[in-house]
């Protein structure tokens, strides 16, 4: 799911609450993925 965090408040909340104050951040099973990481969100989707 994509959230926009200029659009939803919850969204940059949510993100805050994370720790990040920078996108994009992706979340896949409680895993969290800082930037755009090619390799290690493969891996987490069983892409690899």
């Amino acid at each position: 799911m994509d959230k926009n965090i200029q659009e939803d408040h919850a969204a940059f909340d949510e993100l805050l609450k994370l720790g990040y104050r920078a996108t994009p951040v992706t979340v896949i099973d409680g895993e969290v993925v800082v930037g755009f990481d090619r390799g290690k969100l493969m891996r987490l989707l069983g892409l690899s």
